[in-house]
């Protein structure tokens, strides 16, 4: 069973690269915040109210944490077998659903907008995660793995190639802006906005690529930004202020946890966990907490970075 480190530097933090270094603080280690979710997915943080909320997709249900009192509840049962959230620039939820294989914003009084659930007619196979640009565009993954099985939403066959989606929230108007990416999974911008990654996991090799954006909303130029190998599988990812990319990888024991990355591709560190990472998200006052949700469980470290600027 997993114990918190009682020995500082958290040996479960280690640095794989000198530049890792400044990213870590050698007094805080990894805490476990919460257990007995079934699979855990898409954190995003709410600042403004201090609590985070993430997807237990299993379950079809958002859980909430909340920052002051430590408490753990239910944000939203029968939740469409929720997977990714962000919150638009407005502060509102959008989540991806793999039940009604839709993209679903929560509007301030709670009620539901449904964003995107179709393309050319054809029904969208499961969004996966997601993203909303500074110009208020939303981005999403759209890969089939929620309509494998019964556990994560409903068993069904895709009706549409796997896509990266840019939708326009003021005119409704749905775009592919990547189609030669095979499952895509996690994706996060630069903290200028100039390069989009995203988690390619249908390749054989898996891999994470890199776009870049071009005319605010297509991509050009898709390149291998870091080749996994044999190394497992990348998933949710985001970037901190400095062009670093953390990354959510496993699921081989000695690989589960977060993977950061350079700009340039170069591993600088790794944070170990008992489980897979799916997802994880920068929060906090100073967006220098990162949230981790893997398996079972809701994970924080403290590291001296902080996450790229997000309402």
């Amino acid at each position: 069973m997993w114990q918190p480190s009682e020995s500082y530097p958290d040996p479960a933090v280690e640095v794989l690269d000198p530049r890792f270094l400044k990213y870590r603080i050698d007094n805080a280690a990894i805490e476990r915040l919460a257990t007995g979710i079934r699979y855990g997915e898409g954190p995003v943080w709410f600042g403004d109210g201090r609590y985070l909320l993430w997807s237990d997709i299993p379950n079809s249900r958002i859980m909430r944490w909340d920052e002051e009192s430590g408490a753990v509840s239910i944000y939203r049962r029968q939740a469409g077998f929720a997977n990714g959230n962000t919150r638009d620039r407005q502060g509102r939820l959008v989540t991806c659903e793999h039940g009604g294989r839709r993209v679903v914003r929560t509007e301030y009084d709670g009620t539901l907008t449904v964003l995107a659930d179709r393309y050319e007619g054809r029904r969208l196979n499961s969004p996966n995660d997601v993203v909303v640009k500074s110009d208020h565009s939303i981005w999403f993954t759209d890969p089939v793995f929620g309509i494998l099985n019964n556990y994560e939403g409903y068993k069904s066959q895709p009706e549409l190639p796997t896509h990266v989606y840019r939708l326009d929230p003021e005119t409704g108007r749905l775009d592919v802006v990547a189609s030669d990416i095979l499952n895509p999974n996690g994706l996060c911008f630069s903290p200028d906005e100039s390069l989009l990654y995203i988690a390619e996991n249908g390749s054989q090799p898996n891999r994470i690529r890199v776009y870049d954006v071009r005319d605010e909303r297509t991509l050009a130029q898709g390149r291998t930004f870091v080749d996994a190998g044999d190394q497992g599988i990348p998933d949710g990812m985001r970037c901190d202020m400095e062009g670093n990319v953390w990354v959510g990888w496993g699921p081989d024991p000695a690989l589960n946890g977060v993977m950061v990355f350079a700009p340039d591709g170069v591993p600088l560190g790794r944070i170990a966990l008992p489980n897979r990472c799916a997802n994880l998200c920068f929060g906090g006052l100073r967006r220098n907490r990162l949230f981790m949700v893997a398996g079972q469980c809701l994970y924080a470290l403290y590291v001296d970075a902080a996450g790229a600027a997000r309402p």
